[in-house]
């Protein structure tokens, strides 16, 4: 076969694959057998290989992954992907259409559609071909995550039909509940930790780095909402069945996953339809979208700083079971915390099967009157762990013990402490508990930490049981035959591990601050002080007006900032690994000269023209620095819609003077 024939036949393998792909993912039948599908990617990969120039940049072999991803490029929205206000009640809708009524004069037509409780996204096509995927991000931006959701069967490479040179689709990514089990299935076979809930698989699946991992894990898509120029339909709801024309996975009209009305009677019974219909759905759904239909009549409304004028979401209710309560457990956090957990009588939850729940304190059991063999309500209002809401006190059997919270550590029987203004319960045996020993040392050897290659929990655990490590610093006075000596540890594996501890010295000072696992103090907050103070050092002789002078940390972080290096335990600590090397010093950050020079802002509340990251850079970007709280030492408030009222009054008190966005843009201009 020469060049010319091999691109022709690479065109017309890749046609023929995309449209008996359309017809299996998105219409649900198929002309061939799956052999025959088979046979004909393989046909197109062997010739790919062969021919590599002609390869097509969406080639339907694109769908099976491979491709790696070190990091997710921030694109900017051409069209900003906003947040929709949510309701929860009838009432509300009448009030929404009422405040469309008062700008809109002519007769309004509204489309019901399904709220589908996955990943935002907006796909870019160019000539009919896909060419870039968006997440929803901040709503100004998201991430490019492209390669993933070329992966995604649904969603096509390439269009057919009268489609525009340039558009974009929108819609959600979502995982089925079936393919959820299954993933959880396997999962637990292998022991491995089992996922939450299939709204937060399919968002960390399409942020995964190998795409050929995304492509196994079965995601699906709706996509609904056109956005460019040259859509020639007049209304949103015309716009979704031309964009099933073009070869989109659209919500289906006869399957009633989206309808078009003029009547608030009509738009709540497609609400209540699905509210007590939603559990027979293949995937998770969280409420309904209405909207109105008319492009002209959405452009007239406009929108507010938040959401469009013109949509409102209907949220449900979260989903409740009832199930019996046999134990209580209480879990012991690196930080001493005591977390209550209920053991439940399996049962089905949303998709999933419940065994245990949060009872979060124990004010929460106080609460709840629990007693053992309750028949308690489960809830799993987007909660990772589902929680109890009620208990049905008719079915409580007469000899059912009361639970009563727990006075002494599980672990250790070191007394339990709450202190004032908390609502938790903490093990003050802090340097003997073996959760909380062993836990400050798998936090700082995690991989948002010092990331040690070789050292896992399971190691960390033999390690202390053997006497050998009880605190961070102990890793570094490991030898090779200790190690050699210790179960399941061959010469290799001592060997790895000693060279991740040797690695882990050149980890930058702002991963090494979090890693020593100060409460409070999260990735975030870490390297905002990392870049602010610069050393270990500095850090430690901070007050707590220049702790409050960062930007996002407040009072209760610089509290505990205070009484961590004010531990001499923790001060020795620290010496003993400036002593093997970690890196303490890091790179402070200068501010420029500007307008600002020398200025704290601290900002607060919504904004027209900048979003809050935004005016942050400008004052960095123009001299000044970041407050998080007001302090004496603040110089100026620049104060957006709906801020919060104790900042407001708390400037006033202190004299602190007060200024808005347009203050604060002359005062750039000037």
């Amino acid at each position: 076969m020469n060049s010319e024939q091999a691109q022709q036949e690479i065109l017309r393998l890749s046609e023929i694959i995309n449209f008996h792909s359309h017809l299996y993912y998105v219409e649900s039948r198929s002309e061939i057998s799956d052999f025959e599908f088979d046979s004909l990617l393989k046909q197109l990969q062997e010739l790919e290989i062969q021919f590599p120039q002609f390869t097509l940049s969406n080639s339907p072999t694109k769908r099976v992954g491979g491709d790696l991803t070190k990091r997710f490029e921030t694109v900017t929205h051409r069209y900003p992907m906003l947040s929709l206000s949510n309701t929860y009640s009838e009432e509300e809708i009448l009030e929404w259409e009422n405040r469309i009524k008062k700008l809109v004069d002519e007769e309004v037509e509204y489309v019901c559609e399904l709220k589908y409780d996955g990943v935002a996204i907006g796909i870019r096509y160019e000539n009919g071909q896909l060419s870039k995927a968006v997440t929803r991000g901040d709503g100004a931006k998201g991430e490019d995550v492209t390669n993933n959701v070329k992966t995604i069967r649904t969603i096509p490479l390439s269009l057919k039909g009268d489609f525009p040179s340039d558009f974009e689709i929108r819609g959600e990514i979502f995982l089925p509940i079936a393919k959820f089990n299954s993933i959880n299935s396997e999962r637990e076979l292998k022991s491995e930790p089992m996922f939450a809930n299939p709204r937060n698989t399919a968002s960390g699946t399409l942020k995964m780095q190998d795409s050929k991992v995304v492509a196994s894990r079965g995601l699906d898509s709706f996509l609904y909402g056109i956005y460019g120029e040259g859509i020639n339909s007049t209304g949103h709801f015309e716009s979704v069945q031309k964009a099933a024309e073009w070869g989109f996975k659209v919500p289906a009209t006869p399957l009633r996953f989206i309808e078009k009305t003029n009547s608030i009677k009509e738009i709540m019974n497609f609400i209540e339809f699905w509210n007590t219909n939603r559990l027979s759905l293949p995937f998770e759904i969280d409420g309904v979208v209405v909207k109105v239909n008319n492009y002209e009549q959405q452009t007239k409304l406009g929108f507010t700083a938040k959401s469009p004028r013109w949509a409102i979401a209907y949220k449900f209710k979260a989903t409740r079971v009832e199930t019996e309560l046999l134990s209580v457990d209480y879990q012991v956090g690196r930080t001493g915390a005591i977390t209550p957990v209920a053991n439940l009588l399996p049962v089905q939850l949303g998709g999933t099967t419940v065994k245990r729940a949060s009872l979060h304190n124990a004010d929460q059991i106080e609460k709840l009157d629990l007693h053992l063999g309750d028949f308690v309500y489960v809830e799993k209002g987007g909660e990772i762990i589902p929680k109890i809401v009620g208990v049905n006190t008719e079915k409580r059997p007469s000899e059912a013990q009361k639970i009563n919270f727990i006075s002494t550590c599980p672990v250790c029987n070191g007394l339990l402490t709450r202190k004032e203004g908390e609502v938790g319960h903490f093990c003050v045996n802090e340097k003997f508990c073996p959760p909380q020993v062993k836990g400050k040392i798998e936090h700082f050897i995690s991989r948002k930490a010092l990331n040690i290659d070789g050292l896992g929990d399971e190691t960390v655990d033999l390690l202390y049981e053997k006497k050998l490590v009880t605190t961070a610093a102990d890793l570094y006075d490991l030898t090779f035959d200790q190690l050699l000596n210790l179960d399941r540890m061959a010469e290799k594996s001592a060997n790895n591990l000693l060279f991740g501890l040797e690695l882990s010295k050149k980890i930058p000072f702002e991963r090494v601050l979090f890693g020593l696992g100060i409460r409070f103090v999260g990735e975030t907050s870490a390297k905002k002080l990392a870049r602010h103070f610069g050393s270990i050092d500095d850090l430690m002789k901070a007050s707590y007006d220049d702790l409050i002078e960062v930007d996002e940390i407040g009072g209760k972080i610089a509290n505990s900032i205070l009484e961590f290096f004010g531990d001499t335990e923790i001060q020795q600590l620290i010496d003993r690994l400036k002593e093997k090397g970690i890196q303490f010093i890091g790179e402070k950050k200068e501010f420029n000269k500007g307008v600002f020079t020398g200025k704290i802002i601290v900002v607060s509340g919504v904004f027209s023209v900048f979003n809050r990251d935004e005016l942050k850079e400008l004052i960095e970007q123009h001299g000044g620095k970041n407050g998080s709280s007001i302090s004496s030492k603040t110089d100026f408030l620049l104060a957006g819609e709906n801020m919060g009222p104790s900042k407001l009054k708390k400037a006033v008190d202190l004299g602190v003077a007060i200024i808005s966005e347009d203050d604060f843009v002359k005062l750039l201009n000037n």
